[in-house]
């Protein structure tokens, strides 16, 4: 089975710590909302191409969700030819757009 490097970029990264908005609000809940995003994203790890694509024409952007409360949260990624996955962009799924 191929394994896949997963890598956040720094705007992906700037994402996730948007999100610990939470952290002012409820500390348990930021921590579940982080290991949840952290769970999700060892799926990409194996098989990032079961997430369902972003663009009709582009196989290899896609979109991970993450089911988190009544919500969760969307990883857009794009899977390089090497065998990395690089996360784009993380949001939570009642935000604006993302692309």
């Amino acid at each position: 089975m191929k394994r896949y490097t997963v890598r956040f970029t720094p705007e992906a990264e700037d994402d996730l710590l948007r999100l610990d908005f939470l952290l002012a609000r409820d500390v348990t809940a930021a921590e579940r909302a982080l290991d949840a995003i952290r769970g999700a994203v060892e799926l990409l790890r194996f098989s990032p191409f079961s997430c369902r694509k972003a663009l009709v024409d582009n196989p290899f952007l896609r979109e991970l969700i993450i089911p988190f409360g009544s919500a969760g949260y969307v990883a857009l990624f794009e899977i390089e030819s090497g065998g990395a996955v690089n996360i784009l962009a993380v949001r939570h799924q009642r935000e604006e757009d993302y692309q």
